[in-house]
């Protein structure tokens, strides 16, 4: 298992050409605008805060299934009701972007990586992208509207298919079981990003780490593979 401490060691970026994020826990810090979304769908059914567990699921699936999570049976048709009536825009304050991620996205870049987002959020991603001013960075952005949600590995295989890349091209950057899942299920390299406890080929401390290791890298044609030789790596 590589740390973000052995980043100095080459195999991290053997053949590598493109990074795919997962954007909850990942590329933001989002729990609270989660609860914010979710509990405001049950105040509208007149139920009282989600509890832990259903905390933990919204923050990973997709909306169709946390709705139905955090939803009493025979109530679902209310529950889709409230969210439609709701407007993100009002909570999307509550994001954070993760710290370093700027500057590693454009390290990431500039060494030559494609780079593209697979979440399970569905309607929101581009408004999250663009409100941060991030949607430059990243094509394509697979969202659970576009296939079906993790651990489903079917928006990892269409970035593939995207960016012509073959598996081992690829890494997948993400924080949940259901996204170690996905990328086992395409075939991917698995980063873990602040998730000691998943099997990972690669665990991700931060991003300013990642971020200098990236930048010590130099400029490189997009697309390129990275080939272990003298004076590739830092």
């Amino acid at each position: 298992m590589l740390l973000c401490t052995d980043f100095t060691d080459p195999r991290f970026m053997e053949g590598l050409t493109g990074l795919v994020f997962d954007c909850d826990g990942v590329l933001f810090d989002s729990w609270e605008v989660n609860k914010a979304y979710y509990n405001a769908i049950r105040e509208g059914l007149g139920l009282g805060p989600m509890d832990a567990d259903m905390e933990h699921y919204v923050h990973a699936h997709a909306v169709s299934e946390s709705i139905v999570r955090i939803t009493p049976e025979g109530r679902l048709n209310e529950a889709q009701a409230v969210r439609a009536s709701l407007d993100y825009r009002d909570l999307i304050h509550l994001m954070r972007p993760a710290p370093g991620l700027v500057p590693m996205l454009d390290a990431a870049r500039d060494a030559g990586l494609r780079l593209g987002v697979f979440t399970n959020r569905s309607s929101t991603m581009e408004l999250v992208l663009e409100t941060f001013g991030l949607d430059h960075f990243f094509e394509p952005v697979i969202t659970a509207r576009d296939v079906p949600p993790k651990p489903a590995p079917e928006g990892l295989r269409r970035i593939l298919g995207r960016w012509r890349a073959t598996a081992g091209q690829v890494a997948f950057v993400g924080d949940t079981s259901l996204d170690q899942r996905a990328a086992r299920g395409a075939g991917v390299r698995f980063w873990a990003y602040r998730s000691e406890a998943l099997a990972a080929d690669l665990h991700v401390n931060d991003f300013w780490c990642l971020g200098r290791r990236l930048a010590g890298l130099g400029r490189r044609p997009a697309g390129v593979p990275w080939r272990t030789a003298r004076g590739n790596f830092p």
